[in-house]
């Protein structure tokens, strides 16, 4: 029986673990490769030339073994023509960059929205102390207005008081 030819990848039955697109597309072409031999069987084969297989049913099988070696490498060769011409390597590899990239946001961003959350209620504490300093700062300042306001008019009442008291002694000092 024919054994599908190992590609680029690992060749193995089972998808390798955790793949890059580029090995995930050479995993599908071996499974497709394997299928296809599969499906079309030695037996269709050797009836369709069926002439030949009586006469010679190892030549038919001869035959047969080349033709689906021949088949799965030129089919390699294709896929690899076509990743080399379309630069898929390239494109593969920033893909699986972004999904990486994409697989840290899934990861990160639930920390961040927490952090997030954190600060904006860290804030909200500092804003609510910050409006209540600014309500005492203004409550100081109108006391401080208060006790200047005060102090103006202990000063003029002083003065009157003084100046009433300097009226006074000329008024003696003259009699």
């Amino acid at each position: 029986e024919i054994v599908p030819q190992k590609s680029c990848s690992s060749g193995t039955a089972a998808p390798p673990s955790n793949p890059s697109l580029e090995q995930l597309l050479d995993y599908i072409v071996d499974v497709s490769l394997r299928k296809i031999v599969e499906a079309g069987s030695y037996h269709r084969f050797a009836k369709c030339y069926s002439h030949l297989y009586k006469a010679q049913p190892e030549l038919t099988k001869c035959v047969y073994n080349q033709l689906i070696s021949h088949l799965q490498t030129s089919f390699r060769e294709e896929i690899q023509d076509l990743k080399e011409e379309g630069n898929l390597s390239v494109l593969f590899k920033s893909l699986d960059e972004l999904a990486e990239e994409e697989d840290i946001h899934s990861a990160v961003v639930p920390y961040l929205l927490k952090q997030h959350r954190f600060l904006q209620k860290a804030i909200k504490e500092k804003e609510e102390a910050n409006s209540w300093l600014a309500e005492a700062v203004l409550a100081g300042r109108k006391r401080i207005a208060d006790l200047q306001e005060e102090i103006r008019k202990s000063k003029e009442e002083w003065q009157a008081v003084a100046q009433e008291g300097q009226q006074i002694v000329s008024s003696l000092d003259e009699l």
